[in-house]
């Protein structure tokens, strides 16, 4: 088995107007995924915000993770940054601090060739010592990772698996394999965009990176539990109970959902980094009314 797999939840990071994390309402959050045993924590990705805080909350959100999972799963934790220098410091800080693997992205304001990102992430990987997951973002950096960087990557020491996009569902499958020939055996093979991840899960990938198991890791326990015994049915049923969700997150973007989510649940009030904004009232009833909707099994 990969270093990484299952369930991988990503939870927002609560802060205040000035970027300050809410160490409480984090802890909050962080002991929801303990307690559903999820297969590893994802800080700092980008449902957590993590481009919009400064060094040091990332390092104290870090730390609060840390201390309140003491142990029981993996952390893996976002280490981007625009400049090379500053993505080495915060692997290096992770890394000291204890976290498992550093999350990083191809995050420019000028585009970048495929050398380009080579060479930044053999650097961060090389000079702080944290095994690296390559993040492949492209609808928020605007770089795609090509099959021929994706195996140039793979064999850089420290550099441990892939957090892919999903795109259609009947691709993933060729997608995956595709990759698989590509890589050296062992290297750990995700996905993230959650409509579609049960089908990832099902072709045999490694790790869901899941926004939604950051606020509800129970019911994405559940499709990833199926989907590892091979009843891809109920994988299905349970990712269909999530219909209105999913398509909630196409709407507005995961990330105001689960910021929504998170106060429809009584978790925390945190305020979304400007300047986005946090919701309106009237698509917050309709996350409210989906939630409705949904089978009891599904709800929490």
């Amino acid at each position: 088995m990969a270093f990484l797999s299952g369930l991988s939840a990503f939870p927002i990071t609560p802060s205040n107007h000035d970027g300050r994390v809410d160490t409480v309402a984090l802890r909050r959050l962080i002991a929801r995924l303990s307690a559903a045993q999820v297969d590893s924590v994802g800080l700092l990705g980008s449902t957590g915000t993590y481009m919009y805080l400064s060094r040091e909350e990332r390092r104290r959100a870090l730390a609060e993770t840390l201390d309140e999972i003491a142990g029981r799963m993996p952390v893996v934790v976002g280490v981007g940054a625009l400049r090379t220098d500053e993505a080495v410091r915060l692997a290096q800080d992770a890394k000291a601090l204890g976290a498992a693997a550093g999350l990083l992205a191809a995050t420019s304001y000028t585009p970048l060739t495929d050398d380009e990102v080579f060479e930044h992430f053999s650097t961060v990987a090389r000079e702080s010592g944290l095994p690296i997951v390559v993040y492949d973002n492209p609808g928020t950096t605007h770089f795609r990772f090509t099959p021929a960087l994706v195996s140039r990557l793979a064999k850089v020491g420290g550099i441990i698996a892939i957090k892919n996009p999903t795109d259609k569902p009947d691709a993933i499958k060729s997608h995956l394999a595709d990759q698989r020939r590509a890589v050296p055996e062992g290297f750990s093979i995700g996905y993230s965009g959650d409509w579609n991840a049960a089908e990832a899960m099902i072709a045999g990938a490694d790790t869901w990176y899941s926004v939604l198991a950051g606020i509800l890791p129970e019911v994405c326990m559940k499709i990833v539990t199926a989907a590892r015994r091979g009843d891809a049915a109920e994988a299905r049923r349970i990712d269909a109970a999530l219909a209105p969700l999913w398509g909630l997150f196409k709407e507005f973007s995961n990330l105001r959902v689960v910021y929504a989510l998170a106060e429809l649940f009584d978790i925390c009030r945190a305020e979304l980094p400007r300047p986005i904004l946090p919701l309106p009232a009237p698509a917050k009833r309709q996350i409210a009314a989906a939630l409705e909707r949904l089978p009891s099994d599904a709800s929490r």
